[in-house]
């Protein structure tokens, strides 16, 4: 493991709202950034008591995430009690509520369900809010008029990068929720000058997966010693290069390119390929996607991990060489444990900014490429290389520190 992880004395002991407080995000379906973002918040509020809530009633539990309370019920049940909540984090603020409905189905509903509603549109809305028990354009703010006036709403380094991209209507409700809450923090540069031109107030922080090494590395590293990330390690003893991409990477040309540049990477740098999931839910990766750029690659060492525990997802990042793909938290990680790491972008977003660049262009130093094309793998790989350890250590270091300053002030205001 070429990470470590960085205590900062007294961290664990000053943040500890009274209020009951519950925790939301997208953290109902399974996404790697999504399913780390509670932990993260729970572990920094010393509190056995919290309450995980997304849109819809989940049980992740066996996959390392959490027991989800649906938060149209929750609110039903409250009782006018004050409470906290927490968005732990995300690209939140453009999540429309089409989107997040599908995007809680099972995988093998999702193509006939969108099919029907695109032959009977006028169905759709009433099957979206049934979905998620709320008429909500954004369904991943929550507005004030939801809980009891006295409730505090804090939004914990959230992203927006496409805000100015969205239907008035969507945006305006966006607006409207960011301004009624009692503290905003976003994770990228990109997402503040927008909230800023607004009129909302936004304190700049990093996102919270990089606290996943300072936080979680003793769990990390329990699981890299069990028996599906063990036989990775095994079987790469020279190292690894760990790449993801999601779905819409899948058509034939694009795999054929992916094969060809992995294929140089690895006959260059000596190192084997493995190919991990970073979500399993509607639109996020496809195991036969990988399967399939794998028939195409001719280097002998190559390996698909199938395991969607989120600690066996870390422990094969936090123990590879360079990280490679298009899922920003696999970057996020890779930066916590101070590695090498490139974003993939796809070929129809090239005109278009990414979160991905957003972040990298707010938080990355030295010559770490951000986003690169996949005709470009093998270069992006190489030049992510050649950073030097000492300045990713350090940057490592820092994201704890700005993340847990930031933290605490958006926490202040809680009771």
């Amino acid at each position: 493991m070429n990470g470590s992880w960085f205590i900062i004395p007294g961290m664990m002991s000053t943040v500890s709202p009274s209020l009951p407080t519950i925790l939301f995000g997208a953290f109902d379906r399974h996404n790697f950034g999504d399913l780390l973002f509670p932990h993260i918040a729970a572990a920094l509020l010393q509190r056995n008591d919290l309450i995980f809530a997304g849109l819809a009633e989940r049980d992740l539990s066996d996959l390392g995430g959490h027991r989800v309370r649906a938060l149209a019920g929750l609110a039903a049940d409250w009782g006018g009690r004050p409470a906290n909540i927490i968005h732990v984090g995300g690209e939140l603020l453009t999540c429309e509520a089409w989107q997040a409905a599908v995007m809680l189905l099972p995988p093998d509903e999702v193509q006939k369900t969108i099919a029907h509603f695109d032959r009977h549109p006028e169905e759709r809305q009433e099957w979206v809010h049934g979905m998620l028990g709320t008429s909500s354009l954004a369904p991943y703010t929550v507005p004030r008029g939801l809980f009891p006036h006295d409730s505090g709403i804090v939004y914990n380094a959230v992203g927006g990068v496409d805000l100015g991209m969205l239907e008035p209507a969507m945006r305006a409700e966006v607006l409207a929720n960011l301004k009624a809450a009692d503290a905003v923090s976003v994770r990228d540069r990109q997402t503040l000058a927008q909230l800023e031109a607004a009129g909302i107030a936004a304190r700049l922080i990093p996102d919270p997966a990089v606290m996943v090494a300072e936080l979680f590395g003793q769990r990390i590293h329990r699981h890299a010693q069990e028996a599906g990330v063990a036989r990775i390690l095994a079987a790469f003893p020279q190292g690894y290069i760990a790449v993801q991409f999601s779905s819409d990477f899948g058509d034939d040309a694009t795999l054929t390119e992916i094969a060809a540049q992995l294929d140089l990477a690895a006959t260059a740098t000596g190192y084997g390929v493995v190919f991990f999931r970073a979500g399993a839910a509607p639109w996020h990766d496809d195991l036969d996607c990988y399967r399939r750029t794998a028939a195409r690659m001719h280097v002998p060492q190559v390996s698909i991990f199938t395991s969607l525990n989120l600690w066996d997802i870390c422990a094969v990042l936090a123990h590879s060489h360079v990280y490679c793909g298009s899922s920003l938290h696999g970057r996020i990680v890779a930066m916590a444990y101070a590695l090498p790491r490139i974003n993939l972008i796809h070929p129809h977003q090239t005109d278009r900014p990414t979160k991905q660049a957003a972040f990298s262009a707010t938080w990355e130093e030295g010559n770490m490429p951000a986003t690169v094309e996949v005709n470009r793998i093998d270069q992006g790989i190489r030049s992510a290389l050649s950073a030097d350890p000492m300045r990713l250590q350090q940057l490592a270091r820092t994201l704890v520190e700005r993340y847990w300053v930031g933290f605490k002030a958006i926490c202040e205001g809680l009771r």
